[in-house]
């Protein structure tokens, strides 16, 4: 099985909704639905047009995965948007890690040196994604007085692109 992993397209976008929301929803519980989450909504504008990217993996055509970084000042994004369906979790497919691993490229060919992130508490899984790929953790005061917290995380990490 051949996993595709590309930048966003539009045509995309309600593969997009329908694997985020699931998952945030059902999956971990967390109270937030696509109207709390306006970069959804409009991927190009909050992403790309601004300085960041956002891509999906995709298995025949099924978005199975997503990944952005949204451009908080020079030099600094933050990562957004981590997914990956729960089928294709792990390292059969190693979807997560070849995701981050295709981000990160994009960001050291555009000059970025720092990337930070904010998570639920929920999202154990992630928390040893992101250890185990570099990320430390952080406290809230660490992070850029620009970075735009999502009022539902609660734990945040940074790792340097280098």
């Amino acid at each position: 099985m051949s996993v595709d992993i590309k930048g966003y397209e539009e045509k995309n976008k309600e593969q997009i909704l329908n694997l985020i929301l699931p998952i945030q929803q059902d999956e971990y519980g967390v109270a937030i639905t696509a109207a709390d989450q306006p970069d959804l909504l409009d991927i190009h504008s909050h992403y790309i047009k601004e300085g960041g990217n956002f891509w999906t993996a995709a298995i025949e055509d099924e978005v199975v995965g997503t990944v952005s970084f949204l451009k908080v000042e020079d030099g600094v994004l933050a990562l957004r948007k981590m997914f990956v369906k729960k089928e294709y979790r792990g390292s059969r497919y190693n979807i997560a890690a070849r995701l981050l691993e295709y981000a990160l490229e994009w960001a050291k060919a555009n000059g970025f040196d720092v990337i930070y992130l904010g998570t639920t508490n929920e999202f154990k899984a992630a928390h040893r994604f992101y250890e185990k790929n570099h990320f430390e953790e952080i406290t809230k005061s660490d992070l850029p007085s620009s970075f735009p917290i999502v009022h539902v995380d609660r734990k945040f990490y940074r790792r340097k692109v280098n």
